[in-house]
């Protein structure tokens, strides 16, 4: 299997048990539920099928759920659109039902507004500079012809919003998060690293932590990535609105970026948004996607990701089995060596004790041959230090929990085993000894273990064994 992680958007075209397993087959490791779509009742019947399914197949799926966060969108235009040409000029109005005006239902944006602001409309298919304000209302002209449509989305590049990333549907919605404790929340619009306490304090109300992906879409996000990094759990490359944001043509490097930024510190990171795009409609990607998916595994993400081809495509499973496909092919090729060398230099560095045994033990089971790298964990930590180092060894966890083993389905590279819960050195070296047994080693085969003395403590890696197999 790929050691890319692959996050795949459940929606109307795979919402049904036999194509849920048949994408956990193909490598699905994360489910999607993405919030701007369906109620609750729907997402809870969702969380069921996945979970009954990923047991059924005896399989590990981590679920995320996607909160919608605060979507500014046009009100009502006439049925069929309005063409636009260039030059032309419109008036945006928060007032319904005024002629000759477009009914945009967002005062408190508008207010904001200073001429010479950008608005794009939708995907970009309309754009509009503000001219002048004339009372309550916003004369802009038309800078990008097209077609404007009711409920486009609105974006405002370089315009900072006076509302906050987390909408009251977005509280609603993550009580339900909370109250089926899935696995990841992610956060849309982030704009600092206040947005991500933000949640996690409403969480806490509900008695929840669940680990939090900023989604990098905003300007601001980028002005503020190194403090968003350090406060969220993991972050994803969110490239449709960041491309609207920001110029397409900055999108590649700033995906380094923010990717790179993730891998220094090991936490995971998602790159997402038409990866696949064609596979909604066609069998078989483009030349240019499958490069797309390919570069993103050489910059380093932990995890790729679908969206629109497995909630509505017509190809969910093979879009799936297309994304693992091209991770299996690239991870072949992966540049090991030339990351480890990098690695090494920034940990010679560093005084972090953590960081220093993980890259110990990728060096060690190198030097030694071993079949595998084994964390022993109960946060998934340590298992996510050793990951950023992209070791070509086997990378392993064991954990008596349930809910870490579901967290790495995200992590590069980590496949989790259950254990039984360990107090002592000597219980932890028999329960991983034990788990390692069912993946076909002989005796002599050799493990590197790693662990934190004392147990339960996160973040308190300490302790490294070679371990030989005797039977």
């Amino acid at each position: 299997m790929a050691r890319t992680k692959i996050v795949a958007t459940i929606g109307p075209a795979s919402n049904n048990p036999e194509t849920v397993r048949r994408m956990i087959a193909a490598g699905m490791t994360v489910a999607r539920i993405n919030f701007s779509h369906g109620n609750h009742e729907q997402h809870t019947k969702t969380v069921k099928i996945l979970r009954e399914v990923a047991e059924s197949e005896n399989k590990v799926l981590g679920i995320l759920g996607d909160l919608q966060g605060p979507k500014i969108r046009l009100g009502h235009v006439k049925t069929g659109g309005i063409q636009l040409s260039l030059g032309e000029e419109v008036v945006l109005t928060p007032h319904r039902g005024q002629p000759a005006m477009i009914h945009m239902p967002h005062p408190d944006l508008m207010e904001v507004l200073e001429p010479g602001a950008r608005l794009v409309i939708g995907d970009g298919e309309v754009e509009f500079t503000v001219a002048e304000k004339v009372g309550d209302a916003l004369r802009c002209i038309t800078t990008v012809a097209g077609l404007l449509e009711s409920r486009k989305g609105v974006n405002a590049p370089g315009t900072d919003l006076p509302i906050s990333s987390i909408t009251e549907k977005d509280k609603e919605d993550l009580k339900l998060v909370c109250a089926l404790e899935l696995d990841f929340v992610a956060l849309s619009f982030v704009r600092t690293a206040a947005d991500i306490q933000e949640l996690r304090d409403l969480m806490k109300a509900e008695n929840a932590n669940i680990p939090i992906i900023a989604k990098i879409e905003k300007s601001e996000a980028i002005d503020h990535l190194l403090d968003i990094r350090e406060a969220a759990d993991g972050m994803m490359v969110a490239r449709g609105d960041l491309g609207i944001e920001v110029q397409p043509q900055e999108v590649p490097l700033l995906q380094k970026r923010i990717i790179r930024a993730c891998n220094d510190v090991g936490k995971p990171v998602i790159t997402a948004t038409q990866m696949l795009q064609s596979m909604v409609e066609h069998p078989r990607p483009t030349r240019a996607e499958a490069s797309d998916v390919a570069n993103a595994i050489l910059d380093g993400t932990d995890a790729v990701m679908l969206s629109g081809e497995t909630a509505s495509g017509n190809f969910p499973v093979e879009s799936v089995l297309m994304m693992r496909q091209i991770s299996e092919i690239i991870e072949g090729a992966f540049p090991y060596t030339d990351w480890r060398n990098r690695r090494q230099a920034e940990v010679a560095e560093s005084q972090n004790v953590a960081e220093a045994i993980s890259a110990a033990c990728c060096d060690i089971a190198e030097q030694i041959n071993a079949r595998a790298i084994v964390s022993a964990t109960m946060s998934g930590y340590t298992a996510g230090q050793i990951a950023r180092h992209r070791p070509p060894t086997p990378v392993m966890a064991v954990s008596p929990l349930a809910k870490t083993q579901r967290k790495l389905a995200l992590v590069w590279g980590v496949e989790c085993v259950l254990v039984d819960d360990f107090s002592h050195t000597d219980g932890m070296l028999a329960e991983t000894a034990a788990a390692m047994s069912r993946y076909n080693l002989n005796p002599g085969d050799k493990l590197v273990i790693t662990a934190g003395v004392p147990f339960g403590l996160a973040g308190q890696t300490n302790l490294i064994q070679v371990h030989e197999m005797t039977q």
